[in-house]
């Protein structure tokens, strides 16, 4: 081989050598480039307490925090009551529609009037996504034909007066008895308040909120029962109830 051919077979080379250097280059800097995407997703993304991620309500893999109802039952008749929500932008669904809080003049007996449209009510539904339900050690495991017995002992012992519990009931019943077993788990004030607390003004002297977890079960798996302490119901009283299948 000549000189002549030497050199030009080295230029080729070194021209090869570059341009593989430039390709894993380019491969190295997209995926810097993803990593620096992701990580600023997830920031964006980050929510206080258990991780959250945004979906709507209609993703079968989205846990939602289903048929929140709230009831107010102040001290005195004719009550003017605010309700406001601390991260509306999680809600999917809420009657009446909800628009910077709710304004409701409140009865003892829990009846509502909604102060902008004149409408009667008994309670204030909402609904919200990216809700963390979760199956832990502790809860519950109750054959599908027993959920009302189940229900109506339970929700007693969390606080609910029979008409709250029969709302209750008569909504998630049919959820529960189409399943063989089901795990369940009350969530209370602490994780809701994380979730979405509610901010109501006059400030109420006993809130009670529920929302039970629950998740469809082929057989019965061994828990650690989950211990329930009976509030009392004293002075301006707020409850709320709702549920949620955890996926």
């Amino acid at each position: 081989m000549s000189g002549k051919d030497t050199a030009k077979n080295n230029k080729q080379e070194k021209k090869n050598n570059t341009g593989s250097y430039v390709a894993i280059t380019v491969v190295v800097l997209i995926f810097i480039a993803v990593a620096i995407g992701a990580t600023v997703v997830g920031l964006l993304h980050k929510d206080d307490g258990p991780e959250f991620y945004n979906c709507p309500h209609y993703d079968p893999h989205c846990m939602t925090v289903d048929k929140p109802m709230i009831y107010l039952y102040p001290t005195e008749d004719n009550t003017e009551v605010s309700v406001k929500l601390s991260n509306p932008e999680k809600l999917t669904t809420s009657y009446p529609k909800y628009a910077d809080g709710w304004n409701v003049l409140a009865q003892k007996d829990g009846s509502l009037t909604d102060l902008n449209t004149g409408r009667e009510l008994y309670g204030l539904y909402w609904e919200g996504a990216n809700y963390p339900a979760k199956q832990t050690e502790e809860g519950f495991v109750v054959k599908g034909e027993d959920s009302a017995e189940f229900l109506e002992e339970k929700l007693a012992e969390l606080g609910l007066t029979e008409r709250e519990a029969e709302e209750f009931i008569v909504y998630w019943l049919p959820k529960l008895e189409a399943n063989k077993y089901n795990y369940i788990r009350f969530d209370m004030n602490e994780v809701l308040d994380k979730y979405m607390k509610l901010n109501v003004s006059p400030k109420p002297d006993t809130v009670i909120r529920i929302a039970m977890n629950y998740k469809a079960l082929d057989a019965p798996i061994d828990v650690v029962e989950q211990k329930i302490e009976t509030p009392a119901r004293n002075g301006f009283t707020v409850v709320e109830w709702g549920g949620s299948e955890i996926k």
